[in-house]
């Protein structure tokens, strides 16, 4: 049996391990490990290439399938195994420099151009934004079934995770349907974050896995120098506004919203670690900022994604090029 085909049947049945664990355990444990189970996956794709990300999709769903039911073995291909896929494949889509008209005069034909890492991150917003909506049509079918599940999901959490001293937190079936409203309006962006991490995470650890052992299929790409196609804000500030729609629509823009201001998160990241190469101070700004970052998050994350927005008219990285590249020598010295 060739190389790839072992590598995938091992890693196809560690993923369907690591699976079936998130079903059992402490919440947070079930969180980690659900976050967790594409990196079998990505490891297949990126090491071996998509058709042993696919051979790894496919026993990982069989071996659930076999100690389960269909119903989680198609949760698991369609919610872990496929998005992978098809980011490990994008990831290792290439063409020759000379078909995109980049080719410099001396190219002899070999140069290779490779899929851009913004595209990348951009198709894991739009399927981070498809499960989440999914999810919420599985949860409820309309949104009377998703107030009320919400409802009795907080009321639930209230008896029995928030009781404080010797009596529980009373609230009032208006108050918990006031709550269940926000988190309605909340719950899908929140989602899609969740998810775009967890495939855009452990994309990046099976990158770095693969490439320590001399397994990556690609060259290691410039993530300081991510760009995104020049639409992406205009699709950004419609998909922001659109998620004040009522009902469905409006419950579908908050979750392509969410994926795009994670986007644009990332973007405004990759603008600070390319404008302080060099930097003495770098290396302590940067764990600073990520410090911030997990104290108060929300607020520190704005003012990042609001650099990420203002890259596309200030071109700060193209800035910090020009003045940190020597002046061109004069022709008669």
């Amino acid at each position: 049996m060739r190389t790839s085909h072992l590598a995938g049947v091992g890693l196809g049945l560690v993923a369907a391990v690591v699976f079936a664990s998130a079903t059992t355990g402490p919440m947070f444990a079930r969180f980690l490990l659900m976050f967790f189970t594409p990196l079998p996956i990505a490891l297949a794709g990126l090491g071996w290439g998509w058709r042993t990300a696919v051979l790894a999709s496919a026993v990982g769903g069989a071996a659930i399938l076999a100690f389960t039911s269909p119903a989680v073995a198609s949760a698991f291909v369609v919610t872990q195994a496929a998005p992978m896929v098809l980011l490990t494949y994008l990831a290792l889509l290439n063409r020759p420099l000379g078909e995109s008209g980049g080719a410099s005069p001396n190219d002899d034909g070999t140069a290779v151009e490779w899929y851009p890492v913004g595209r990348l991150v951009l198709w894991s917003a739009a399927l981070a934004g498809l499960m989440s909506i999914a999810m919420l049509v599985l949860i409820g079918g309309d949104l009377e079934t998703l107030r009320k599940t919400l409802g009795d999901f907080i009321k639930t959490a209230l008896e029995t995770g928030l009781a404080q001293g010797d009596g529980a937190v009373q609230l009032s079936e208006a108050e918990i349907a006031a709550i269940s409203e926000i988190a309605l309006g909340i719950l899908p962006a929140a989602s899609a974050i969740s998810w775009m991490g967890s495939l855009l995470g452990n994309l990046w650890v099976a990158g770095r896995v693969t490439r320590a052992s001399g397994q990556l299929g690609r060259p290691w790409p410039d993530l300081a120098a991510l760009t995104y196609p020049a639409g992406t804000p205009f699709a950004f500030g419609t998909a922001l506004l659109a998620s004040m729609l009522s009902g469905y629509p409006g419950l579908v823009a908050s979750a392509l919203t969410g994926g795009l201001f994670l986007a644009y998160l990332l973007l405004g990241l990759a603008i600070l670690h390319y404008t302080t190469r060099g930097r003495p101070w770098r290396p302590i700004a940067l764990w600073v900022l990520y410090g911030t970052l997990l104290v108060v998050n929300i607020w520190i994350a704005i003012i990042v994604v609001v650099l990420g927005l203002a890259e596309t008219v200030l071109h700060l990285r193209a800035r910090v090029s020009a003045a940190s590249r020597p002046p061109p020598s004069h022709p008669n010295t």
